[in-house]
């Protein structure tokens, strides 16, 4: 990282951490997340789902207390589950009217929410809460275990001043939950107490401000330091690089799902991938680049990303019974099948918590 932008980021209060003791590569885990999120979408059984968030939550028990990371009381994991299950749920059964169990029966003229709010509705709205809650408890394990420097490393460097940018966007919610936390020990230290909506008022206030005055302080510090005010012009055969590779992409991956040819589907998205990756390294060799600090590759890294690449073959191959990941309840609601190879498989993602 450029000195003037770590030094605009320092500024700003996210001065990246230093690494754990048994750290693991940040590559590794970005190959963790990204077989969490696709599982996630692939499947809505709820048994696959509660065993990614039993494991989420697990790894990132693990990690929390090997880092001795205080507990964020305003959103904690459960409460933050527990509202995003609810809300599913209810939006879903008041949206979708089908299903052969009626819980009961609204008026037709009323707009939208008039017809039967059936029981199947409900379960597959919590179900597609469940899986937000996987994704949610995958970041938050994401967030704990890496710094903002090496997820900014992970961007290309074609994209460096994006990366900055996305780099404070990451950190942005820790910093402002704690800046919540700070407000309430005041507000609490007057004598205000937190009794119902109006009470908030007093906290959202200060928070409002505060967030603004830092990010105006930041927008200064960088403006100072001439950031991203002399970035090189791509050439613009990198650029036709990675966009010709992008279409590669989707046009794979829609001739595999919709149209069902998995040959050449599978041939365009390696091929797409390889253009893209081209591209981007291409371009990112007129950017300068300099190191502090490298990550070291170890074992466990190799552990952790043959865990989630075995999670993942289960999920996208057809070596098992891939029928049980497509639950549907609609239009009767019925058991969700489960294949203990698949659930074996999944538990490779523990693999962060054994390091």
């Amino acid at each position: 990282m450029d000195i003037s932008v770590k030094g605009a980021l320092v500024q700003n209060g996210m001065q990246a951490a230093s690494y754990p003791p048994r750290s693991i590569h940040s590559m590794a885990w970005m190959a963790w997340i990204a077989a969490i999120v696709v599982i996630a979408t692939l499947t809505r059984n709820p048994f696959y789902l509660g065993l990614i968030i039993a494991i989420a939550a697990f790894v990132r028990w693990r990690w929390t207390t090997q880092l001795a990371l205080p507990p964020v009381a305003l959103l904690s994991p459960f409460r933050f589950s527990l509202l995003v299950i609810a809300s599913a749920a209810l939006f879903n059964m008041a949206m979708v009217h089908i299903g052969s169990n009626v819980l009961f029966v609204l008026p037709s003229w009323i707009p939208l929410l008039g017809g039967a709010w059936t029981l199947e509705a409900l379960v597959y709205g919590a179900l597609n809460g469940v899986a937000l809650v996987s994704l949610f408890l995958g970041f938050s394990v994401l967030n704990h275990a890496t710094s903002v420097r090496s997820l900014l490393r992970l961007i290309p460097r074609a994209f460096y001043p994006a990366a900055v940018v996305t780099s404070i966007a990451v950190s942005f919610i820790p910093t402002t939950l704690q800046q919540i936390e700070q407000i309430r020990e005041a507000q609490a230290v007057r004598g205000h107490r937190l009794r119902g909506v109006r009470s908030w008022l007093p906290l959202t206030i200060p928070l409002l401000e505060g967030g603004m005055e830092r990010a105006l302080q930041l927008a200064e510090a960088m403006t100072a330091r001439g950031f991203a005010s002399h970035a090189p012009v791509q050439k613009r055969w990198s650029q036709w690089l990675v966009l010709t590779g992008f279409v590669g992409v989707v046009v794979g991956w829609l001739l595999q799902i919709i149209w069902r040819q998995q040959g050449i589907g599978m041939a365009l998205l390696v091929l797409g991938t390889l253009l893209v990756l081209t591209g981007l390294w291409r371009a990112g060799r007129r950017h300068p680049h300099t190191v502090y600090r490298t990550e070291r590759w170890r074992l466990h890294d190799w552990l952790v990303v043959l865990g989630a690449g075995a999670a993942v073959m289960a999920y996208l191959l057809p070596w098992f019974e891939r029928e049980t990941l497509f639950y549907y309840p609609y239009p009767t609601l019925s058991w969700p099948l489960f294949d203990w190879r698949i659930g074996l498989a999944t538990l490779g993602l523990l693999a962060p918590a054994l390091s």
